[in-house]
């Protein structure tokens, strides 16, 4: 695992009373009526945000939020956001028209010592998408030093989140760390063998990963519309089924490149197909060597869960990223939720360390009710994703770059 320097190591190198600490939040939340409506990226920064804050600092947060081109928009303020973090951090939160210049440093300035403000968004100026270095020297002359806490932004070489740990000693928050580990865990120095659950629509999203992960793990267990190409591509008739029929040739080299690397390809044997896709559909089991020319496959059938309970079982490392079947309508979320439910059986009893990330992933994995009994649940998104395919990500190539 490379090294990075948290929030363990500032604390030994310098006394916080008064530090100015810049703080790279996400709090790039969902918001209805001035309340968030989902607190997860909130209440896993929050631990920084207050452990800095108990020590005595000046907690100055940066963030963006929302797509504003560059310039103000009112929409994209962040200032009720900084408003409705009060309750989750159980503390009062200033708020700061600006990020740089003389409105940043007055209401810094103003801030005692262990209070939290919140900057305006740094996407109001057009050097934090570019990454540009004199932006990211104006808000580092907001702090003493820096802490990235948004590992969902890391993906992105922004000047929030990779220019200015040129500026400033530069360390990994808690959220940060906790993350980068799980991930270390997960892929970079697992216990094997590893089995990765991948599905989703499209084989055209995920090449990358696809590629990555075969020369990693020892299982590849590919389900949701993925695997219809994957089907498609051995010469099976998928009926209605989504599929990439332009990929046909790109599943067919991945699973070449699998066998070569000794990497298990775990395909569906057979599927629930049904003539239309709603919910309480009528719907059957089929081989994979039987589906109807005027029905589709959605989900994976009792066998072939069967067979990846097994994988599971063996298995030392699960990681996961994507649904087996179109889970967001009943019955089609059976497979994805039975999968599920046994992996968290199997990490709380203590057999496995699992990691998952991913939009629909998190959903799917939070419509079980499994979340809670996962090794780590990502947040993360993009940045997650492309981690998984192996691409550096330069949020956190910032912090690992040197030491300070």
């Amino acid at each position: 695992m490379a090294t990075h320097k948290t929030l363990d190591d500032l604390f030994k190198a310098v006394g916080l009373m008064g530090l100015r600490v810049l703080v790279r939040a996400d709090l790039n939340v969902p918001m209805a009526d001035g309340k968030i409506t989902d607190a997860t990226r909130i209440e896993r920064v929050a631990g920084t945000l207050t452990e800095l804050s108990n020590r005595g600092a000046k907690v100055i947060v940066l963030s963006h939020f929302g797509r504003p081109k560059g310039t103000p928009e009112a929409k994209y303020s962040l200032g009720p956001v900084a408003a409705a973090l009060e309750p989750y951090l159980g503390r009062k939160v200033a708020f700061s028209t600006d990020c740089v210049g003389e409105i940043a440093k007055r209401n810094i300035d103003a801030l005692p010592a262990g209070g939290i403000i919140v900057l305006e968004n740094t996407r109001f100026h057009p050097g934090e998408e570019h990454n540009d270095p004199a932006f990211a020297k104006a808000l580092a002359e907001n702090g003493n030093v820096y802490v990235n806490d948004a590992f969902s932004c890391a993906h992105r070489a922004h000047a929030s989140t990779e220019a200015i740990a040129h500026e400033l000693p530069s360390y990994a928050g808690r959220a940060m760390e906790a993350e980068l580990k799980a991930l270390d865990a997960a892929l970079g120095n697992p216990r094997h063998p590893v089995v990765a659950i991948v599905g989703g629509a499209k084989v055209s999203t995920k090449i990358s990963l696809l590629g990555n992960l075969v020369k990693k793990v020892d299982a590849l267990v590919i389900g949701g519309g993925m695997a219809n190409t994957f089907l498609a591509a051995q010469g099976k008739k998928v009926g209605k089924s989504l599929c990439e029929r332009e990929l046909l040739d790109t599943a067919r080299h991945i699973l070449a490149n699998a066998r070569s690397a000794k990497c298990d390809i775990v395909l569906p044997t057979d599927v629930v197909v049904a003539a239309e896709f709603k919910a309480g559909a009528a719907s059957k089991t089929v081989s994979v060597d039987a589906v109807p020319d005027d029905m589709m496959i959605l989900d994976v059938g009792a066998d072939t869960l069967a067979y990846i309970a097994g994988r599971i079982e063996t298995a030392q490392t699960v990681v996961w990223n994507g649904p087996l079947g179109a889970f967001e309508t009943t019955p089609f979320d059976t497979g994805t939720v039975t999968a599920a439910r046994h992996v968290a059986m199997m990490t709380k009893m203590g057999s496995l360390i699992s990691v998952a990330g991913g939009g629909d992933t998190v959903a799917a994995l939070n419509e079980a009710g499994a979340t809670e009994d996962f090794t780590y649940v990502s947040a993360a998104g993009g940045a997650f994703l492309e981690w998984m395919e192996g691409v550096e990500l330069p949020g956190v190539a910032a912090l690992e770059r040197q030491d300070r």
